[in-house]
């Protein structure tokens, strides 16, 4: 039992800091840590892997109807079109990195804190010259695609947080923050669910009850939460100034820093 109340309370971190740039993967690698979560490598990224999903799917019953619009936009030529193709081509640079460099990025997920929290100071700062930048109103192009991709792939990174990386560099690069928050958010849903069919043809989900309670209990946590968060938290990423999330991310990464050290 006490497992599956672990797997909840961090489905419920992810479902609240998913859809804020402050690095989801990072607030779940430190809740682990001081929930005294021994998986390391490979397990502990199972479960972040799949608390993503949980909060992907989340993400598709928000933006179905946009969802929907990018598939037919594939078979009809014009702004639609552009844009499915562009969050196609988006999604090569993680992709590739997520294939060639899978033993090295499960090795990040093995509680690592002082990383991590170093990770969020990074963030941090990115935050905050993205806050400075100017907003142009450009549309995303397949250059600005291939770049927030590479964003994306960076990101991978626990501690860096995905969507304010795409969305600080979709700023920098003079997209405005509707447009970078709905790119930013559409962009990751092919590959977490890319992700799970990929270990579902490896049998990582073959494992026995004990194992399996705790993660489909943090899938359920995460997309509850993330479904009734996305909708209010998407809102705050357009219009609340990035310096907030900024500040918090330098906090949260300093505080861990003392505490790793303290400790």
């Amino acid at each position: 039992m006490g497992e599956i109340i672990k797997g909840i309370v961090l489905g419920i971190v992810q479902g609240i800091t998913e859809f804020l740039p402050v690095s989801s993967s990072g607030h779940l690698e430190i809740a682990k840590y001081f929930l005294g979560e021994n998986a390391i490598g490979e397990e502990s990224l199972l479960m972040t892997v799949v608390l993503h999903f949980g909060t992907a799917l989340a993400t598709i019953f928000v933006f179905r109807i946009d969802i929907l619009e990018i598939f037919k936009g594939l078979f009809k030529k014009g702004e639609s079109q552009n844009f499915a193709l562009y969050i196609i081509l988006s999604m090569i640079p993680a992709a590739l990195v997520g294939i060639l460099f899978e033993d090295a990025i499960e090795s990040m997920f093995g509680g690592n804190i002082l990383f991590v929290c170093a990770m969020l100071i990074v963030t941090g700062i990115l935050l905050y010259f993205a806050d400075k930048a100017k907003d142009t109103g450009k549309k995303v192009g397949w250059p600005e695609a291939i770049i927030i991709g590479i964003a994306q792939a960076i990101a991978i990174t626990p501690g860096i947080s995905r969507s304010g990386a795409t969305i600080s560099t979709s700023v920098l690069l003079g997209i405005d923050k509707a447009r970078a928050a709905r790119f930013s958010f559409l962009m990751v849903v092919p590959l977490i669910i890319g992700k799970i069919a990929k270990d579902l043809l490896d049998g990582e989900f073959s494992r026995d009850e004990a194992a399996i309670l705790p993660l489909f209990a943090g899938f359920v946590a995460s997309f509850v939460v993330g479904y009734f968060a996305c909708a209010w938290m998407i809102k705050m990423v357009k219009q609340s100034k990035l310096i907030y999330f900024s500040i918090y991310c330098l906090i949260v990464g300093v505080v861990g820093v003392i505490l790793t050290y303290i400790q």
